[in-house]
């Protein structure tokens, strides 16, 4: 995938033991503005910072079109192309499990074009795109850091 490489312990901190429905509850939505999306991450005692940063994830995921939606059809602060080539493969009324990159530009590596994206508008998800209308700017510094961290 390329990127950078570091050493990691491996497993959760937040629990001793395993479990499926203790690890995907309270997850915070697709859908979440970004007030909502702080908010949930900071019950999980993320900073601004750090939830940019884990977002930076998304740069090799992908998501079901049943996530993205009302996103690509409803919404207006989206990059219109962006939005129409999304829609090629997520009809309004069908194909909730078609997929989609997150990251358009380079969805097989591990590198800062996803924070690229959002900045012209083409984040996929509503809980992905921060316009400069909604982050705050100690955000907004915490998403470039992020981006030139992941690019050197």
């Amino acid at each position: 995938l390329g990127g950078p490489t570091w050493d990691f312990q491996l497993g959760r901190r937040d629990s001793t033991t395993a479990s499926l429905s203790a690890a995907n509850n309270d997850l915070p939505g697709p859908s979440l503005d970004l007030s909502a999306l702080i908010s949930a991450f900071a019950k999980k005692g993320f900073t601004a910072h750090e939830i940019v940063t884990l977002s930076g994830a998304h740069t090799i995921g992908q998501s079901g079109c049943r996530f993205f939606r009302n996103r690509i059809y409803n919404e207006k602060n989206i990059n219109t192309k962006f939005a129409t080539l999304r829609k090629s493969n997520c009809p309004r009324t069908s194909g909730d499990n078609n997929l989609t990159p997150f990251d358009v530009t380079s969805p097989v590596l591990f590198d800062n074009a996803y924070f690229g994206d959002l900045v012209i508008k083409k984040g996929l998800l509503h809980s992905n795109h921060n316009s400069s209308t909604m982050v705050p700017l100690t955000l907004r510094s915490s998403l470039t850091t992020s981006a030139k961290q992941l690019s050197s």
